[in-house]
């Protein structure tokens, strides 16, 4: 019996419909995964079935039951009980989703006030459970904290344990590890599979990450343009995608195999919700596209039992091949590196008392060494809290390192004043994680690409309007688009306004801090190609700060693996990826979700991370490491090679 039915949902601002006729049911204890690019109805969906609507959306027809009571019909008295206690939601964007000026431990107390009879040192001690429960380090010490003073990673986690403060029957959850590492992920993922089966708590997951929807799903539904295009149960849809929308977004996704090719892209956008469609709504991108597909709007059909898809094509959609590109995109080695960094840290003070006395400090870098080479993508891979940007700013210097040493080209960084940088910036440049929150919305992006350009005196002062111009082109805008300001484009658009900022004024390194981290898969591709025809073009070199697996697999040349502050093992990318030797290395690669659906074999790591404030004696990993025993407790392990680039810091490695 379903626990919650959805009957031609229509939704409508002005003349728009982000969401027009969609159909699903959902029962008690299965997971329903809904998947598609960004701009298809999945948010607005979820948004539409709790009642959560912006001012300027209405319902325009249809009904959604839960639990056998419509909820369309319930007057907002009845919806507040319904949310959080019946129907639980974690969003996809948490900054915007916690209160700041509340703590972490009143926010969930209060979804436990709501919904539960806890109250006091009850509620706090649940709270804290899960906060634990979620993989939060040092749960007690985090609820007296405020959401800014959380990483993206941590806030998305608080989301997660405020919906499941109220045990929900039914959890929507939009995009819910986005913003996670790939452990994390796990642990996330096998929390809500786990809560689900002992519960019987239904599920309704919204992602762009195909390896989830293999990991979680019972059943998937596609959705493309506010209409569900196919519906199936998880083994057949990964078995053979029947629509052809569907069978690129396989097609896009990043692995070993396509390194040094060219990922398939679906060409053009998701179109606007206000546009009306006598046919196919995916018919200008597709390639297999017939006469009847503009006439008339497609009907369902049944293509194996439990399967249907909404396409006029007699059987599966042709499979599609990812292009092949040019090659390794990376130049040759040379003998002297691009980027040196040795033994670097970053250490923030911990003050506390009416003085504000230091009494210890928080070690994010505590003693980190790497080298890039020029034209090379060297990827920083790691759990969040690790820290992976707090290392990347501080070698462009936005951060003062505590000691340690950073060297450009041949240039000391660390001595130099803010003055002697200044100059030094044109060859050095970073794409930050969030383009919305590091683009000024006040000023068009012709004014934000140019910028740069003007405070460090590149390019020709004369023709720069023009240069603007081929910068939007060479990143895949139109050049007219700049009198546009930021809040007019899609999430991977800004990405590319970010890149072609940083492009600006002519770097050697680009220090990339998860540029794809919260993109779909195909918009995903599109930016991953346009890195490497920009590495080969340019000679860039990039350091990639990444927990996307996948994405170091097809576009790094050498990994770095960082823990607690520290490099624990690094090497080229087919060393450390094809035969990790550090423990933690192994259960990263085991953590990742597969497509197929597989698990590894590679025990999931125990606990948390410590805290960068109190870090373990010895070997750092020791705490969570299946290997470990008294040795590893008294030192910290010096670097083993294996071979002339592959390096790991554990007494265990083999």
């Amino acid at each position: 019996m379903s626990i919650l039915s959805v009957k031609d949902l229509a939704i409508q601002i002005g003349a728009a419909r982000p969401v027009d006729g969609v159909s699903l049911d959902i029962a008690a204890g299965e997971c329903y995964a809904l998947l598609g690019e960004s701009g298809c109805g999945k948010s607005m969906t979820a948004l539409g079935i709790m009642r959560l609507l912006p001012a300027a959306a209405q319902v325009a027809g249809g009904t959604v039951e839960f639990e056998g009571g419509d909820l369309l019909a319930l007057p907002e008295s009845g919806m507040r009980d319904i949310r959080g206690g019946g129907i639980g939601m974690i969003f996809q964007e948490p900054a915007t989703s916690l209160n700041p000026v509340l703590t972490v431990g009143r926010q969930i107390s209060e979804a436990l006030d709501l919904h539960t009879t806890l109250r006091g040192a009850a509620a706090r001690a649940r709270a804290a459970e899960l906060l634990d429960q979620v993989g939060i380090p040092d749960p007690l010490r985090r609820l007296d904290e405020y959401p800014f003073q959380l990483s993206g990673g941590l806030r998305q986690r608080v989301m997660i344990a405020i919906a499941l403060a109220g045990e929900p029957r039914l959890l929507i959850a939009d995009e819910p590890t986005t913003a996670l590492d790939v452990t994390i992920q796990a642990q996330v993922l096998d929390l809500l599979d786990d809560l689900r089966r002992k519960r019987g708590m239904a599920l309704f997951l919204i992602t762009h990450d195909l390896g989830v929807v293999a990991r979680m799903a019972d059943r998937v539904g596609v959705m493309y343009a506010g209409q569900l295009v196919e519906e199936a149960p998880r083994e057949a849809f990964f078995d053979q995608p029947a629509h052809p929308y569907s069978v690129r977004l396989f097609a896009a996704l990043p692995d070993a195999e396509r390194r040094g090719g060219r990922l398939a892209t679906i060409p053009g956008s998701v179109p606007a919700a206000d546009v009306r469609h006598p046919g196919c709504r995916f018919v200008e991108r597709c390639s297999e596209v017939m006469a009847e597909c503009r006439s008339a709007p497609p009907p369902w059909r049944d293509v194996e039992s439990g399967q249907r898809v909404r396409c006029f094509l007699p059987g599966a959609a042709p499979a599609v091949a990812a292009g092949v590109g040019a090659g390794d995109t990376a130049i040759a080695f040379g003998s002297t590196p691009l980027l040196e960094v040795k033994d670097l840290q970053v250490h923030f003070p911990i003050r506390r008392g009416i003085l504000q006395r230091a009494v210890g400090a928080v070690r994010a870098v505590d003693g980190m060494s790497l080298r890039l080479m020029p034209g090379r993508t060297l990827a920083l891979v790691g759990e969040s809290g690790c820290g992976k940007t707090t290392a990347g700013k501080a070698m462009l210097q936005l951060l003062r390192p505590t000691a340690g040493s950073v060297q450009l080209d041949g240039v000391e960084l660390t001595t130099r004043s803010p003055g002697q940088l200044r100059p030094l910036r044109a060859k050095m440049q970073m794409v930050f994680q969030d383009p919305f929150a590091s683009l000024n919305p006040r000023l068009r992006i012709g004014e934000i690409i140019a910028e740069g350009m003007q405070a460090l005196g590149t390019g020709a002062g004369a023709n720069r309007a023009a240069e603007v111009g081929t910068l939007l082109e060479q990143v895949g805008l139109r050049a007219d688009m700049v009198t546009r300001y930021p809040h007019e484009f899609s999430g991977g658009q800004r990405q590319r306004i970010a890149i072609a900022r940083a492009l600006a004024v002519n770097p050697q390194l680009l220090i990339c801090d998860e540029p794809t981290s919260a993109l779909d898969v195909s918009v995903q591709a599109q930016i991953l190609n346009l890195l490497s025809d920009l590495q080969r073009d340019l000679k860039l070199a990039y350091l990639f700060i990444t927990h996307n697996i996948a994405v170091v697999d097809y576009l790094a040349h050498d990994v770095a693996v960082m823990y607690l502050g520290r490099v624990v093992e690094r090497g080229m990318a087919e060393e450390v990826l094809g035969r990790p030797r550090h423990p933690y290395t192994k259960a990263l690669l085991a953590a990742v979700p597969r497509v197929d659906g597989m698990r590894s074999e590679v025990p999931k790591l125990a606990g948390d991370m410590p805290s960068p404030a109190n870090p373990p004696s010895g070997c750092h990993f020791h705490p969570r490491c299946p290997l470990a025993d008294e040795s590893c407790r008294r030192a910290y392990p010096a670097e083993m090679l294996f071979g002339a680039t592959h390096a790991v810091r554990c007494i265990k490695a083999v």
